[in-house]
């Protein structure tokens, strides 16, 4: 029984140290084919599956900048609007000072600023928008 067990421990002695034999060169060749393909290929999967995240994200950025550029845009016009409803307040309390036929004149000319420069930050408004 004992000789069973060293003979068996013997062999696996033997087929352990046989694990660790040098390959051929050819073999060797092979196998480093076989993993440079393997390399390749997960190399082009990955650049593959980073274009395509870059592109998602771009995608979104242009998205953002686009209400991005629409709100400023907004807020410009909302601004302009603002500037001109002073003036033509000043205007008007300006025109109070005159009389008859001049304080109508000025008034009436106020009211047509005030409607171009409305119309002006209108459309530089729509101009910007995308």
């Amino acid at each position: 029984m004992r000789s069973v067990t060293i003979s068996a421990i013997s062999m696996a002695i033997i087929l352990l140290a046989g694990c660790d034999k040098a390959k051929s060169p050819d073999a060797v060749a092979q196998d480093v084919a076989n993993a440079e393909q393997k390399a390749s290929t997960e190399v082009a999967k990955s650049e593959q599956q980073v274009s395509k995240d870059l592109n998602n994200a771009a995608g979104k950025v242009d998205e953002k900048l686009v209400d991005l550029n629409n709100v400023a845009a907004n807020d410009a016009y909302k601004l302009a609007s603002a500037k001109a409803d002073g003036d033509l307040k000043v205007a008007l309390a300006n025109c109070s000072a005159l009389g008859g036929d001049a304080q109508k004149n000025c008034k009436d000319q106020a009211e047509t600023d005030y409607k171009s420069a409305l119309a002006a930050a209108k459309s530089e408004s729509q101009a910007a928008k995308q």
